[in-house]
């Protein structure tokens, strides 16, 4: 990779000049320099953390539709998925021809060591996009500039989606400065005190990111072994759905210990399980208001009355917690 970095001061900049004046999508370790420019920088109204990345695709669509300018989709390759649909049968030339600019990054590059979950989708991205007909361009730190404008000239002239593929430190650091907030728990608190109060013969299954990573840290600790785990490492958004398929299948309690982000990806999955899971089946969502694995952009979690919305979708008994002594006698 080249030496040179792109700012994401001068990169947003750029694509705010250049109509490219919406951005959405669902936060990436690989763009959260970017990503947390765009939050300190851009309008509020401008920059929407959506609950997942086809939400992220129709934003960008209504808005062009609206204005007649674009918007900047930004996501994580493992996001591809959730844009299949809206990509493909809303913003394709042979549909509605919604223009819009994907910013991904390329976790599992090819040649570039990374975590099991991401290698299968670092190979195939690129091939993704050419079988969804997203022309595209690897960012260049070299000449990123003239990438952009070409682009951005190509949105205006073919009613097209494009893309900017971005490998991993290819933008300079940006730190932002987080919201102060009144939360008395840490989430490896949180998770220590609810392996402790389960039973040594329950199901846990941990959403993505650092939850999976502490709870098998804490079970190194304690020396319990993994056997009772399913770390769900991607996915994110469905480990509710595999501890409902679990909890089908056993008489044993199944604990899925869920993230605000993932919970709000796939909210419809929540209702299902409420109200067709079995007894067998606890949910524990650990709520701290952000995307934490990926750089700590807010989620509109702490906006929202969930346990109303958790009991609206047919869960039988909820309760929060607030302390260590209050979570462990909610579990228990």
């Amino acid at each position: 990779m080249s030496a040179h970095k792109v700012s994401p001061a001068d990169f947003y900049d750029l694509l705010v000049e250049s109509q490219v004046d919406l951005f959405a999508g669902v936060p990436d370790s690989l763009l959260q320099d970017f990503a947390a420019y765009v939050q300190d920088h851009c309008p509020a109204e401008r920059h929407i953390i959506t609950a997942n990345e086809g939400n992220a695709v129709a934003l960008a669509g209504g808005y062009h539709v609206a204005t007649g300018r674009f918007g900047a989709v930004y996501l994580q390759n493992s996001g591809l998925g959730n844009t299949v649909n809206p990509l493909l049968s809303l913003a394709d030339p042979d549909v509605y021809g919604l223009p819009m600019l994907l910013i991904i990054g390329w976790r599992g590059e090819p040649g570039v060591k990374d975590e099991p979950q991401h290698v299968a989708q670092g190979r195939l991205t690129l091939p993704i996009l050419e079988t969804l007909r997203i022309d595209y361009e690897v960012l260049d730190p070299e000449r990123w500039q003239q990438q952009v404008a070409g682009l951005v000239e190509r949105l205006a002239g073919q009613a097209r989606p494009l893309a900017l593929v971005v490998r991993k430190g290819v933008f300079h650091t940006y730190s932002s400065t987080p919201p102060a907030t009144d939360l008395t728990l840490s989430r490896e608190q949180a998770l220590d005190v609810i392996i402790g109060a389960i039973d040594a013969n329950d199901f846990i299954v941990s959403t993505t990111g650092k939850t999976s990573r502490e709870v098998f840290e804490i079970r190194e600790r304690r020396g319990d072994g993994h056997g009772m785990d399913f770390l769900t490492v991607g996915g994110m958004g469905h480990a509710g759905s595999i501890a409902m398929g679990m909890s089908l299948g056993t008489d044993r309690r199944v604990y899925c210990i869920d993230g605000d982000g993932a919970f709000l990806m796939h909210l419809g999955s929540v209702a299902i399980m409420a109200i067709q899971g079995r007894s067998n089946l606890r949910y524990i969502m650990i709520n701290n208001g952000a995307h934490e694995s990926v750089g700590g952009q807010p989620t509109v979690a702490f906006d929202l009355d969930l346990p109303a919305l958790l009991r609206a979708a047919g869960f039988q008994q909820v309760q929060t917690a607030r302390s260590l002594d209050g979570l462990a006698e909610c579990v228990r």
